[in-house]
């Protein structure tokens, strides 16, 4: 019972239940704003670029390719440009390093944006499974994940949840309930009846969960959580406005293959 009630305390407290699928840029009675999502990973650089949707019309997910991107290393005094592929974001293969400091521009007509970011190593994900834990409504499946944590210092985490492939969850923490050098998240998925779940966050018996957790700056975690109360966070590009972000992390990724009658129980 004690286990039961930390979890279930952990799943109130600091879980990602009720995290959004993608980033929602909509907005009420204003101009279009230009969004810059951007991240340097070991595989490369990638941005895309959109624009804010009204909230009363369909998220526009369009790319605007009339830009020019580039990435400079702060910490090497190397810079190099970013092409436009097929889908429309602008890349370039060249990996970051970590405990390099990065700077984003991005020249669009007469504005200029501009993010700096530190990259980040990756973490080490220690453990992903699920277990069932009793709700006064049904059982629910409970996903918990492990990762190795910097004891030494404070740490902020982007960390993304995919169902077969396609976004699931997201959100952010950080490594105050910490242990021994662990950081663990937890987040309600699927009830046991199915029947009752609702299609966007039901599992089904041989569904693959992918946890990708990828180290974020303090900045950058009061940007996501800002986005999931609807409000405004930190102004995370200088020059015009804007809005979006840029993140340099090695994001880290692990799966788990749901099956309801091989999940045990917390007593």
């Amino acid at each position: 019972m004690k286990i039961y009630n930390q979890i279930l305390a952990a799943i109130l407290m600091t879980g990602l239940t009720g995290c959004e699928k993608e980033l929602d840029f909509k907005y009420h009675d204003i101009d279009p704003i230009v969004v810059i999502e951007g991240e340097l990973t070991p595989e490369g650089a990638k941005v895309g670029i959109t624009m804010t949707t009204p909230m009363d019309e369909p998220m526009d997910r369009t790319h605007l390719t009339d830009a020019t991107v580039w990435i400079e290393d702060i910490t090497e005094g190397i810079t190099y440009d970013l092409s436009v592929d097929e889908e429309g974001f602008f890349r370039n293969p060249t990996p970051g390093i970590a405990g390099h400091d990065y700077r984003l521009t991005v020249n669009r007509g007469e504005c200029r944006y501009e993010a700096e970011a530190t990259f980040y190593p990756p973490v080490k994900i220690v453990s992903l499974e699920f277990n069932w834990i009793k709700m006064p409504y049904d059982h629910v499946a409970v996903l918990q994940g492990k990762f190795t944590d910097n004891p030494d210092s404070r740490d902020f985490y982007w960390v993304k949840l995919y169902r077969n492939g396609e976004i699931y969850q997201w959100g952010e923490m950080d490594d105050r309930g910490a242990v021994d050098g662990k950081a663990t998240y937890f987040t309600m998925t699927t009830r046991m009846d199915t029947d009752e779940e609702e299609d966007d966050t039901v599992l089904y018996d041989g569904d693959v969960m992918t946890a990708t957790v990828c180290p974020i700056s303090q900045a950058m975690h009061d940007y996501l959580e800002a986005l999931q109360n609807d409000s405004n966070g930190p102004v995370m590009f200088s020059g015009d406005k804007c809005l979006g972000y840029f993140i340099a992390s090695s994001p880290v990724s692990h799966s788990v293959v749901f099956h309801p009658d091989e999940i045990p129980e917390y007593k």
